[in-house]
């Protein structure tokens, strides 16, 4: 497994998800791509901004030393993501033949926001012959089935909370405090006798 594709419905969704994962990959010598379907523009905080989201992104990428050629920023309607399936999965399915990833890590299948539902549909269609995995985002997720764990050190966890904190305009929001954070990576942790792990679903393994 060499190339990993990270789909994040929206500018910070990768790295809530799977962020301490991304570090763990990008220490092994593995090719990650960071893909975001919007910047939120009609999100943005008053006072903010227009693009501060895309520049956040950049910075948490920064951080990842996740190079510019692999992040791909798209700019679909945030909330309306439903109205743009088929552009959202030809954006998809190009993006596969031009990457060729071994592991695509997507939303919950049963994520429970809209735009996060629409990018997992798609992605179960574009990628129908690569490994699928859907991330954690407890907040959006009703029910969640823990059947793959990536065990994790001290360091991993940093640079996730690390990397969350360079959304400066999403510091209000519960689950952005690192307390949250390494308490959801310390109980998956314990479930498999590690420190800290993230949980995924299998949606497709491909061996």
């Amino acid at each position: 497994m060499k190339k990993i594709v990270v789909l994040a419905p929206h500018t910070d969704d990768g790295e809530y998800g799977c962020g301490g994962t991304i570090a763990r990959f990008l220490e092994e010598g593995k090719e990650v791509y960071y893909v975001t379907f919007s910047t939120c523009r009609a999100s943005v905080p008053k006072g903010q901004p227009e693009d501060i989201l895309k520049t956040e992104l950049l910075s948490s990428m920064q951080h990842y030393g996740i190079s510019d050629k692999n992040i791909i920023i798209l700019d679909y309607p945030v909330r309306n993501f439903n109205l743009h399936r088929q552009s959202i999965l030809d954006d998809m399915i190009t993006i596969g033949r031009k990457i060729q990833p071994d592991l695509v890590l997507m939303p919950s299948i049963q994520d429970i926001h809209q735009d996060h539902r629409t990018v997992a549909e798609e992605a179960m269609r574009a990628y129908k012959k690569t490994s699928l995995m859907g991330y954690e985002l407890p907040w959006n997720n009703f029910s969640f089935n823990n059947q793959a764990y990536i065990a994790l050190e001290d360091r991993h966890i940093e640079s996730k909370i690390d990397a969350i904190a360079c959304y400066k305009t999403q510091s209000t929001r519960d689950y952005s405090d690192p307390e949250f954070t390494k308490g959801l990576a310390r109980a998956h942790g314990v479930q498999i006798g590690v420190k800290y792990a993230e949980v995924f679903e299998t949606v497709r393994w491909i061996i």
